[in-house]
């Protein structure tokens, strides 16, 4: 095994997200660009395609029209597209036009489930398209993989490769290699390296010596290995464990179908063909297409999963088929389940990742085997995933886990994009009240056109649908001021003018990350925790500017934070209420009566003002966040010590807090 070495990429550096492909398909399909994607068409494409928030191609960074030629790769070597055949392999017009769409790239855009998505790219990826060293013969890295992962779990009982593994003797061997050889190699590394004392220098050294025989840099070895496992995960037939990979349990039989040892010398336009117009699976033929259904069937009765199949006929593949695609969905959800139980145990992962959500993306590596990692063009797709993931350890929901979120995940429980419009990001509905959160990566001052109403329209429809209180939390890295200002005020007038007032506190996700935290170190995560700081964050907001208001929430998250750390504080029974303007009183004696003005007093320049409080302080003037003190633009700090009320029969200016702490007098 001293030949040189060469990686075979199932993807591409520049597109490392497979779930990606789809969307910026769709959008090549409505293009102008359809058949005609090469030269001077490729920069058009690229800037189509950052028009469209599919890719984020800063300016002067991409002027070659790189990305398209990417993207066409991967439509291509999918067959999504017709490829670019060499001469030598026959004629262009024997195929198909080039780059035009493909009978199977429609059946891809017709894809409506994300199960519908794997198996277009497992169709794709179980073609023999990849060239030999010997120039002759073609194969499939899937297949390969399979059938080393399948004698390994042979050996050992398990087809567990880990990353080391694979990127040592998992895309760096094809069919020219002896299968068994291979397996040799990687249960030799497995064994030296379990008795290593250094993990990491071990996988260096080794990663050099295998290098000797490669001639590109060595870090391609790890590099291309995430990428590469990644592409394959999309199949649906692999799936995370640990750094690594894993045959999916349901997906045995199937694999054992699939797997191939020996390269195939079916000629690379017939190769071709079969990729263009969809590629056959085991699971086509109705007996094969039964096993596997049986296998399912038997692995839920291990497992004690209730199902119900006996409405739904069996006689053709397509019939086994969508019985045993509705028997995964029931094993996808109970294992979802199981899952979002297990959240509790993971709140140290979950601060990790709103750490590097903070940061704007990037890697945490834990040891040579575990890591995690926010990419930097995904980072809205995982914060929604990080608050879902966040909203489940907290637990005691009444709704199911896949109940809560919109966006879709991979079988790893990983994200594969961010939500799409219409609804509210996160539905956590408790026995007392639900909390809708919603999350945003957007910190400019774009934030809260793009966030404003769409969130308060999700919070009335939520306040609509639940017969309970909603609360709603805005979670972002930033919270700009206007988008602050807009929750401040939470109006919203639902179907037939009705009024609403709704309940939305903005925190950034450092505060957030703050209390959650707070809450899992003092043991007393709930939803009850979380519901205390939203009503108090929001106690201030009728009184308070939002800069303020911002202030005094980052201050109320830091209180509630040592709150929890060090015990329950005492509340003082006789605090001042806050007044906000034109507030409703009831007094003992007069009866009802409205807030009108406020009498401040302004030590820096002496002077004692009565300020109008009907509708709200002078522009000139804001409370601070302590909802007692004011800050006037001419006169400095001040201190409200009386409100002016008026009653039916008579003004009273009634001394603050005094008057509104003795018991006489109400505050609504």
């Amino acid at each position: 095994m001293s030949e040189k070495i060469k990686i075979w990429l199932v993807g591409n550096t520049g597109l490392r997200n497979p779930n990606r492909i789809q969307e910026g398909f769709a959008a090549y399909a409505s293009s102008p660009f359809v058949g005609n994607l090469r030269e001077e068409n490729e920069v058009a494409f690229m800037n189509f395609l950052n028009e469209k928030g599919i890719i984020q191609n800063e300016a002067g960074k991409d002027e070659s029209g790189s990305h398209a030629r990417k993207w066409r790769l991967m439509f291509s070597r999918n067959g999504f597209i017709y490829p670019q055949l060499k001469k030598k392999d026959g004629e262009q017009e024997e195929l198909g036009p080039l780059d035009e769409i493909t009978p199977f790239g429609r059946t891809f855009l017709k894809a409506d489930t994300y199960p519908a998505v794997q198996e277009c790219f497992l169709r794709s990826m179980s073609v023999e398209q990849y060239p030999m060293p010997d120039g002759m013969h073609y194969f499939s890295p899937l297949r390969w993989l399979l059938a080393v992962m399948l004698e390994l779990e042979r050996r050992t009982g398990s087809s567990e490769l880990s990353r080391i593994e694979f990127a040592l003797w998992g895309h760096t061997t094809n069919p020219s290699y002896n299968v068994d050889e291979v397996v040799d190699r990687i249960l030799d590394l497995r064994q030296r390296r379990a008795a290593a004392p250094a993990k990491r220098s071990f996988d260096k050294k080794e990663i050099a010596a295998r290098g000797e025989n490669y001639d590109k840099k060595p870090d391609n070895f790890l590099d291309y290995s995430d990428m590469n496992m990644r592409y394959l995960r999309i199949s649906g037939i692999f799936q995370r464990k640990g750094r690594g990979l894993i045959i999916v349990p349901t997906k045995h039989v199937l694999a054992e179908k699939l797997a191939k040892a020996n390269a195939s010398a079916v000629p690379i336009m017939e190769q071709y063909k079969t990729l263009c117009n969809g590629a056959p699976l085991p699971t086509d033929n109705a007996d094969i297409a039964k096993s596997l259904l049986d296998d399912l069937i038997k692995q839920m009765r291990e497992r004690h999963i209730l199902f119900d199949i006996s409405d739904l006929p069996l006689n053709t593949a397509a019939e086994i088929n969508i019985a045993r695609q509705r028997l995964e969905n029931i094993l996808a959800q109970t294992d979802e389940i199981q899952y979002a139980n297990d959240q509790c145990n993971q709140w140290q992962e979950i601060r990790d990742y709103m750490t590097l959500l903070i940061r704007g993306g990037g890697k945490l590596v834990y040891d040579e085997d575990n890591a995690i990692e926010v990419p930097k063009d995904e980072t809205p797709a995982y914060l929604e995933w990080t608050l879902w993931r966040a909203a489940l350890a907290i637990d005691h929901m009444v709704n199911k886990p896949y109940e809560v979120r919109g966006f879709k995940l991979d079988s790893d429980f990983m994200p594969v994009s961010a939500a799409g419009g219409g609804k509210g990001d996160l539905y956590c509905e408790f026995n007392d009240f639900t909390i809708l959160t919603e999350v945003t990566m957007s910190m400019s001052s774009r934030q809260e056109a793009m966030e404003g109403e769409p969130v308060r329209r999700h919070v009335s429809d939520a306040v609509l649908k639940y017969a309970k209180p909603v609360y709603g939390m805005f979670i972002a890295v930033r919270i700009d001021t206007n988008t602050a200002e807009t929750f401040r005020h939470g109006i919203w007038y639902a179907k037939g003018d009705v009024k609403q007032r709704l309940d939305i506190v903005p925190l950034t996700l450092a505060q957030f990350q703050k209390y959650f935290i707070a809450m899992f170190e003092a043991e007393k995560a709930n939803p009850e925790q979380l519901r205390d700081l939203i009503l108090k964050c929001e106690s201030r907001r009728d009184i308070l500017e939002a800069p303020a208001w911002k202030q005094y929430i980052d201050a109320t998250v830091s209180d509630k934070v040592t709150e929890i750390t060090n015990g329950d504080v005492a509340q003082n029974a006789d605090e001042a209420p806050l007044i906000p303007a034109g507030a409703i009183v009831h007094h003992t004696t007069f009866g009802v009566g409205q807030v009108v003005a406020i009498e401040a007093h302004f030590p820096e320049c002496s002077a004692t003002i009565e300020l109008p409080y009907l509708h709200s302080l002078p522009d000139d003037v804001n409370f601070c966040p302590d909802g007692r003190n004011l800050m006037h633009d001419r006169f400095g700090e001040g201190i409200a010590y009386a409100y002016v009320i008026v009653f039916s029969k008579v003004i009273m200016r009634l001394s603050y807090p005094s008057a509104f702490t003795d018991g006489l007098m109400i505050v609504d």
